[in-house]
């Protein structure tokens, strides 16, 4: 069967198509339409899926499922995995005992991650784990059904990193039909051998994975996955991974030539005979990769004892995105071809340029105006979701930004150091997937920054997913509705006040009354997204 698919869809359409039983994660661009989309037909196709409170909870989900027999998939954005390396560095050493899949969305260019250009690649030198690297929604599929078969092989879980440019593109994809299943029971069996890191086993279970890793590495050397098209035998060549293999061939197309190309799906462990096979008799190779140059490292460790001229980020960017353009100008420079694209690093076209903006409606449209006129002083921290866009014009007021309830944290810090007063805004997904642990560090050493919780009744930013305020689950069954000003009362706040932020009046008294105390206050803004209340309607309608 064939049918064009998103790259996410294919990842989700893989997963079936392996068995997946019990599905974890936390919503982030550009990952979120795996959750999503697994979450709507999880219960017709036997499946277990939700969405956790932070990546580090959806990992030791899944982990509880894998050591129970269950086979799992984890989702995430790149800075989720920052957020489950403690409980992943383990797992490295337990393995897994029923097959593991972990996907990991890269975003080169920061189209949605704003924080940083995180490669995620670099993480599988400290976990020591597999990590496989598609280029588009075929490989997606079959890479994920891949994950899944050396993690059932090995014991090990298996990361499947992609991109924005792949898991947003679009392709038709060749995929088998999945009937629907009984949801599977697991049975935790009672081993600490395996499943207990405690010393001196820690130091055996290290050994133990690094024979596995050559192993594995064996099993890469054969693999399809990994694979050379173009002439065999010219002295030049390009090593390629990911959605840069497509710009390479973008580019040869574009400039007509036919160069061996060596297309690597396996980043981790690499398959070094190969690669050692491939640059042998090459007086030239490029390696095209986005970001950090971890493949043109490896590649100039294998070539140390030839004579080859190792090419990537001498001429490639190693900030943004890779394109055919970009290729096109480094295989000129290498092959001396003259080419119209030779300066196009100097191009400037006039682009508009369009920041993001609160949408129409948006309840922070009376909460930001509000804020810096009560508080033209103040030092704001933000954090990650809509309320990020209080750092754009016409609002401008967002001072500093990190990582998802960092604001609190930091604003915790300046209140201690400065006589400034300090407000931290914060949306409701992001209090209960991190910033829980910062309020009570903040009331714990007697701190006095004024907390605005901006409680939109969904984790709007990454697509409308359910968290835990909301009452329901990703699966839509009814559960307990998480009151954050509850949870602020037994950590420790004693100043605390729920409105309505349309109500101007009361919400300026309140800052007003709040911004000067001497210790830590907090206000909830608890107003529908205007999106989700439309979207709320249209169901009622529809009904």
């Amino acid at each position: 069967m064939k049918k064009v698919l998103l790259g996410n869809d294919a990842v989700v359409q893989g997963a079936l198509e392996a068995g997946v039983d019990f599905v974890s994660g936390y919503p982030g661009c550009p990952s979120a339409e795996i959750g999503d989309n697994l979450g709507k037909i999880a219960k017709e196709k036997g499946i277990y899926a939700e969405w956790s409170t932070n990546e580090k909870t959806g990992l030791e989900a899944a982990i509880g499922a894998s050591f129970s027999g269950l086979k799992s998939l984890v989702n995430m954005k790149s800075f989720g995995i920052n957020v489950c390396a403690d409980s992943l560095l383990p797992l490295a050493y337990t393995g897994t005992k029923a097959p593991m899949v972990i996907f990991v969305g890269d975003d080169p260019s920061c189209h949605s991650s704003a924080q940083s250009e995180q490669d995620s690649r670099g993480y599988a030198y400290l976990f020591q784990i597999p990590v496989l690297d598609p280029s588009d929604p075929q490989e997606c599929l079959d890479f994920t059904k891949l994950g899944f078969e050396i993690s059932e092989k090995f014991n090990i879980p298996v990361i499947l990193r992609s991109t924005t440019r792949v898991a947003h593109q679009r392709m038709p994809v060749e995929f088998a039909e999945v009937k629907n299943k009984t949801k599977k029971i697991g049975e935790f069996i009672k081993n600490p051998r395996q499943f207990s890191t405690m010393p001196p086993r820690t130091m055996e279970m290290k050994k133990e994975l690094l024979e596995k890793l050559e192993k594995i590495r064996d099993f890469a050397e054969k693999n399809k996955i990994n694979k050379i098209i173009g002439k065999k035998n010219n002295k030049f060549g390009i090593i390629a991974s990911g959605i840069s293999y497509l710009h390479v061939l973008d580019a040869l197309e574009t400039m007509g030539l036919d160069i061996p190309v060596l297309k690597l799906g396996f980043f981790y462990p690499l398959p070094e005979k190969l690669i050692s096979s491939f640059i042998k008799g090459k007086k030239k190779i490029l390696v095209a990769e986005e970001m950090n140059p971890y493949l043109e490292k490896e590649i100039t460790r294998l070539a140390k004892d030839s004579k080859v001229e190792i090419h990537g980020k001498d001429l490639l960017p190693e900030v943004g995105e890779l394109n055919a353009d970009k290729i096109v100008f480094a295989l000129s420079k290498i092959l001396k071809i003259k080419t119209k694209l030779l300066k196009i690093e100097n191009f400037k076209l006039k682009i508009p340029r369009r920041t993001a903006r609160l949408c129409e409606g948006c309840p922070y449209w009376y909460i930001f105006p509000t804020l810096k006129r009560m508080a033209p002083d103040a030092i704001f921290t933000g954090d990650i979701g809509c309320n990020m866009i209080a750092g754009f014009s016409p609002h401008n007021m967002q001072d500093t930004l990190f990582s998802m309830g960092a604001s609190i944290g930091i604003a915790h810090g300046v209140s201690k150091s400065t006589k400034q007063k300090t407000v931290a805004m914060m949306g409701d997904g992001t209090f209960f997937h991190s910033g829980i642990a910062g309020l009570i560090n903040a009331v714990y050493n007697k701190s006095s920054p004024l907390m605005v919780i901006l409680d939109n009744r969904i984790t709007a930013m990454t697509g409308h997913q359910a968290n835990p305020g909301m009452g329901k689950t990703l699966i839509k069954e009814e559960t307990e509705e998480l009151e954050i000003e509850g949870i602020a009362r037994s950590c420790g706040v004693k100043h605390i006040k729920v409105l309505d932020p349309i109500n101007i009046k009361e919400f300026e008294e309140t800052i007003r009354e709040f911004l000067n105390k001497e210790e830590i206050s907090l206000i909830v803004c608890k107003r529908i997204c205007a999106l989700l209340a439309k979207r709320q309607k249209a169901d009622r309608h529809d009904q």
